[in-house]
């Protein structure tokens, strides 16, 4: 059978309903029949809690802007699916879509039959990362930035062999029912991207955390690369803008100018220049650092979608913090009124007790999202009891609010990832 594009993008959606978590090695074994594609491009292989996706975006639009043919792949997304698979920052087409399905499906078939594994199937991320790979081998990709999905050690894209470069975001408590319950439990499965000799950088906060990931590092002969809130010097904000400097092992002072009003986006863009100086590749250079960061653009982060609107996709208590962190630099002469929605396996009653005792907030509203993992209208109310006022859905709720704005006012909605989705998706304010 050959799919379609709107045959194979409703194939992949489905695909959770009718398979599980396969073993790392039955993954490795369809990649390799499939031939490893992707593999002979440089690959940054990204882990982490919170900041995976910016940090691939920066990374991405460097290489980009220093002449690379640069592939990115990435997880969720928000509106269309095919946001997952870009190079040089343009989307896959629905046709290398449907086509790069159907030879994985064709391959799928193959292995089956020459293998004698006739109950393996590619999980949902599986599938997309296989079908990326080809595209990316495709296309010529001469670099490619890997976002993990959820963990790192058990990971899809875990299977690569030889990254250039691993970076580890900020960890934070997030999945703890597959990852682990302490900060350092979830470390050690992000810490299992480490490959023997491919330097790590990580984001060097916690020192407990830290420490888990050195030691894996140590154990893989691979360099630990530490980043800080110290390497960003001369940090200010002004302007829905992030200017700050770093000193360069390589190129000297670089001045970093992010476009964007999220203060926690200078953590990743440090990360960002520790991973791409450890790189060493001569057409890096300072300047295409500092315009491919100027350049970089990554939606549902701080993400002003109408004037005093704001979307953000916070979906977890580290992810709260931040968001928080951002909206008190805003500048806001107002009020300030939010739409929160959170799925169900996030810790819901914590990120609102964070939300209000912030202070920041005149007004909250709080709907269920369309997804299925969504906590309920009454769930909401639970967590909330009575401090947020409830609607029937997201739009119905973010209407309100845009009603209710006064032009000094700002508007923001957090919580969750797909409900930067689900508004985006349905023109914030229709």
């Amino acid at each position: 059978m050959s799919f379609s594009y709107e045959e194979a993008v409703k194939y992949v959606l489905d695909v959770p309903r009718f398979t599980k978590k396969n073993a790392p090695e039955d993954t490795a074994a369809f990649y390799d029949f499939l031939g490893r594609p992707g593999e002979e491009a440089m690959l940054i292989h990204v882990a982490g809690t919170n900041g995976k996706g910016s940090v691939c975006a920066y990374v991405s639009s460097v290489l980009k802007r220093s002449g690379f043919s640069a592939g990115l792949f990435t997880s969720p997304h928000l509106v269309d699916i095919r946001e997952r698979f870009r190079l040089n920052g343009e989307m896959i087409r629905e046709t290398e879509f449907a086509s790069c399905m159907n030879r994985v499906m064709e391959r799928l078939d193959a292995f089956r039959r020459e293998t004698g594994r006739a109950e393996y199937h590619p999980t949902f991320f599986e599938l997309l990362f296989f079908m990326g790979m080809l595209w990316f081998s495709d296309k010529h990709a001469q670099a490619i930035v890997l976002e993990t999905g959820m963990g790192g050690r058990l990971d899809a894209t875990n299977v690569v062999r030889r990254p250039a470069v691993c970076v580890i975001t900020s960890i934070g408590m997030d999945h703890m029912e597959y990852l682990g319950d302490t900060k350092e439990k979830i470390a050690a499965e992000k810490a299992g991207i480490i490959k023997p000799g491919t330097p790590v950088v990580y984001w060097d906060e916690e020192p407990s955390v830290s420490r888990v990931i050195v030691e894996k590092a140590r154990e893989m002969g691979a360099e630990a690369v530490p980043v800080s809130e110290s390497d960003a010097a001369s940090l200010h904000f002004q302007n829905k803008k992030i200017d700050f400097s770093m000193r360069s092992e390589y190129y000297e002072y670089i001045k970093v100018c992010l476009h964007t009003p999220a203060v926690y986006q200078y953590r990743n863009a440090a990360l960002a220049v520790r991973a791409l100086e450890r790189l060493k590749d001569r057409r890096i250079t300072r300047r295409t650092i500092e315009e491919g960061l100027a350049e970089a653009r990554w939606p549902g982060r701080m993400e002003e979608v109408l004037p005093g609107v704001v979307i953000d996709g916070a979906h977890n208590e580290d992810g709260v913090l931040a968001f928080l962190e951002s909206v008190s630099h805003d500048g806001c002469q107002g009020r300030r009124l939010l739409l929160f929605s959170v799925v169900s396996d996030k810790r819901g009653k914590e990120m609102a007790g964070l939300i209000l005792k912030s202070g920041l907030f005149a007004k909250i509203a709080a709907a269920p999202m369309a997804s299925g993992r969504s906590l309920t209208k009454e769930q909401l109310a639970e967590i909330w009891d009575g401090r947020a006022e409830l609607y029937d859905s997201p739009e119905e709720g973010f209407r309100a609010l845009n009603r209710e704005k006064e032009p000094e006012d700002m508007v923001y909605a957090a919580g969750s990832l797909y409900l930067a989705g689900q508004l985006l998706a349905g023109g914030k304010d229709d």
